[in-house]
């Protein structure tokens, strides 16, 4: 070889290292640019599917939620019973202004002189009273104050069928907590989960009524008041009322009453609270207890007489 060469030799070596180490860096950079693209594919992929299992869970907890639609409980809940309120159901020596048993009436003295008729006896039918509540109004208070003994007594003994229809009239009358909304709706978790109890927590939430245009009671405080009147199933009902579940229910019902309520042929919710005895509406003082038996006693020997065909008398020969 010749000096010449040497020099071109070498500048060649150098180029081919310099070429070969580009390469390198190139290939390099090409599989830098492949982990990126996978790796963003693959986290594109997982936020995707955090987000599929995320609306799945939600719309499934939706659809977990408990329901009460006013077309199957007619906007209103019976009570069945009265255990947890405190209040005795039966007691000697009541009269009739004091609690007595609805049951119709008549002159003793007449019936005994007319003489030979012998209807075949009829059981008098139980008086259908129904009361419209707003949990934040003082006179749905008032009456349920007056009223708990008797009610409770006419329930206990079959006397009476009572149906309670919680509404949200004062929902803007609580600092914007809607208070009104939200005990209606924990009325209708006890209501649909542990129907026994449910007079009991509607005489606390009237009996233990907060101020109007106060915060009233928290959900949670709602939930501890319910539990406390003993009901069945605790941890279910404090989930439904802390989660609302019955509040889109509760404002179905009241808009239902503002329109008309049922079986009434066209009368309106116009105030709370209204009571309707046998589908009469009663207008008396709704604190006077004396008055209120009264209406009730007058109502129910009416619907008797009216339902109860007349004897007829057969002439002795």
């Amino acid at each position: 070889m010749s000096s010449d060469e040497s020099p071109n030799a070498a500048s060649s070596e150098r180029r081919d290292a310099v070429r070969e180490k580009a390469q390198q860096v190139k290939a390099r950079q090409s599989r830098a640019r492949v982990i990126r693209r996978t790796t963003l594919a693959t986290l594109g992929v997982a936020f995707i599917a955090v987000i599929a299992v995320v609306v799945t869970w939600t719309v499934s907890s939706s659809a977990s939620k408990p329901t009460a639609d006013p077309s199957n409980v007619a906007g209103g809940f019976v009570v069945t019973g009265v255990t947890g309120t405190g209040v005795p159901s039966t007691e000697n020596g009541v009269g009739a202004a004091d609690g007595a048993t609805p049951a119709p009436t008549g002159d003793p003295a007449a019936q005994a002189a007319e003489p030979t008729p012998t209807p075949t006896p009829t059981e008098a039918p139980a008086v259908d009273i129904r009361v419209y509540v707003d949990y934040l109004s003082t006179g749905s208070r008032d009456f349920q104050v007056a009223n708990v003994k008797q009610l409770s007594k006419w329930v206990d003994t079959g006397a009476a069928t009572l149906t309670y229809y919680p509404v949200a009239m004062l929902t803007a009358k609580s600092n914007g907590t809607k208070y009104s909304l939200r005990a209606a709706g924990a009325a209708a978790c006890v209501a649909q989960n542990s129907p026994d109890y449910f007079f009991a927590f509607n005489n606390a939430l009237l009996t233990q009524q907060p101020d109007v245009d106060s915060d009233g009671l928290s959900d949670t405080e709602l939930a501890d008041l319910a539990i406390a009147t003993g009901l069945e199933g605790p941890k279910v009902v404090r989930s439904c009322i802390e989660s609302q579940s019955y509040t889109s229910w509760v404002k179905t019902a009241t808009e239902q009453a503002l329109h008309e309520l049922p079986d009434t042929g066209g009368v309106a919710l116009t105030a709370t609270p209204m009571i309707l005895v046998n589908g009469t509406q009663y207008v008396g003082k709704i604190d006077d207890p004396k008055e209120f038996a009264q209406f009730v006693l007058t109502v129910a020997s009416d619907s008797y007489y009216k339902a109860t065909p007349s004897p007829t008398v057969t002439p002795t020969p």
